[in-house]
């Protein structure tokens, strides 16, 4: 932050956003992923205001409220088959810190108790928030290293992701996930007995990089992990809500988690909220009497918040009445054709694209693959230069990251194209 300016956010409308001089920038990465239908939508800005007139907050914690009840049940309605239980949050990382206390706890109490499972499986290089569970299930290190010696240590098996387009490297993409594999069947088959859950973003691992995985993957694992009766973890706070192309990232390879954690786009980018949705089997584990001590103990004062369940029900609503999935094929499609030509640029190296995430890789050799030293900073110089015509982006390392509103419409793809390409060029023409 001391080498830059930061912008001041004034107002927004649609996928713009407007500084406190006046000036407008295409909202390229979703304020953070978060935004789904555009900034103040007049539908959801309502929503709000009418649960205003009602109550702001009660507390989920011995009670409810007709809202949030109902927001539960419209999660149910739209998740994967057999998630019928909804436990709420205040963000991405207190969706999975709950998940894992659930499976922890889980495996206590449940009709076959097994306390010995008491491991977790994760990805290299995954991410799953910033809190000390979800660090010690992450795998990137300029998140977590620093804190290593506060958390516990997950079980990893590589990524499946391989770079260049699977379209150019069918064999490397298949030994790839072929490796990933094996080493989870291998963990599984000599302890299983120990591990109480995996963990995994389906499709893409976000923070890594927009690390897209090969079609299957998350099948096959899905296949390994009820074969040894592992809980599995779909990590859907950066994926979810239509950013792949589907609702669910889940949908597109038929599979039911154990654990389905949201959060980011639950409420159309508006306010906090997070939920994890479970199945029947894992919610009977915790219900008992107040002497059997059964209780799942962890809760958040603002968790199933009112208004934030008001404005994540009306997103909902908006996904169907302004038929959003149905209308992302040509804006994925159109993504798509400005990515193959900046891939043509010299000092861009893999592109890698899963629905409406991007990830554009700045490197300093193309043909060997060779980055730029990480003081450099080559991303960040990209998207600094590509305010200046009119995009805010934000990178991931020497990753260029385009992931916009899922209401931007084709016109303002091309200037969102032509802003990066033109911050890519400026950032890595400079210090040669």
């Amino acid at each position: 932050m001391q080498e830059y300016d930061p912008l001041l956010i004034e107002r927004g409308q649609g996928a713009t956003l407007y500084d406190t001089d006046g000036k407008r920038y295409i909202d390229g990465s979703s304020s953070l992923w978060c935004n789904v239908h555009g900034h103040c939508h007049p539908r959801l800005n309502q929503a709000l205001i009418d649960q205003l007139g009602r109550v702001a907050h009660t507390t989920n914690l011995g009670l409810s409220n007709p809202t949030t009840t109902r927001f539960a049940k419209r999660l149910i309605e739209a998740a994967p088959a057999g998630l019928e239980r909804v436990f709420f949050s205040g963000d991405g990382s207190s969706a999975i810190e709950a998940a894992l206390k659930l499976a922890f706890q889980f495996w206590r109490q449940c009709d076959d108790p097994q306390p010995s499972r008491t491991k977790f499986i994760a990805i290299d290089e995954a991410y799953h928030g910033d809190t000390l569970g979800a660090t010690g299930v992450g795998g990137v290190p300029r998140f977590g290293s620093l804190f290593a010696s506060l958390t516990f240590e997950a079980i990893r098996i590589p990524t499946p992701f391989v770079r260049r387009p699977l379209e150019e490297s069918p064999r490397r993409a298949e030994a790839s996930q072929n490796t990933s594999l094996e080493h989870l069947e291998n963990i599984l088959k000599r302890q299983s007995h120990e591990i109480a859950a995996m963990i995994m973003e389906p499709l893409v691992q976000a923070a890594a990089g927009m690390l897209v995985h090969p079609p299957g993957f998350l099948r096959a694992v899905r296949k390994l992990t009820a074969q040894y009766d592992v809980l599995l973890i779909a990590d859907e706070v950066a994926v979810g809500f239509g950013r792949t192309g589907t609702l669910f990232a889940c949908e597109q390879e038929q599979v039911s988690p154990d654990f389905l954690c949201l959060a980011k786009g639950i409420t159309g980018g508006y306010l906090p909220m997070a939920a994890t949705l479970t199945t029947p089997r894992v919610w009977n584990a915790f219900l008992g009497t107040h002497a059997e001590r059964r209780t799942f103990f962890h809760g958040h004062t603002y968790g199933g918040n009112p208004l934030a369940a008001a404005v994540g029900l009306e997103s909902l609503t908006l996904f169907d009445d302004q038929c959003v999935l149905e209308n992302l094929p040509p804006k994925i499609t159109r993504l798509r054709d400005h990515i193959a030509r900046i891939a043509t640029i010299e000092h861009v190296g893999d592109v890698r694209q899963c629905g409406m995430m991007v990830g554009i890789e700045l490197v300093a050799d193309k043909a060997r693959g060779r980055g730029y030293p990480w003081e450099e900073k080559r991303g960040m110089r990209a998207c600094v230069a590509a305010r200046k015509h009119g995009a805010l982006l934000r990178p991931l390392g020497d990753v260029v990251v385009l992931m916009p509103p899922l209401c931007i419409t084709l016109d303002e793809i091309d200037c969102l194209a032509a802003a990066a390409e033109a911050g890519i060029h400026e950032a890595t023409q400079s210090l040669r």
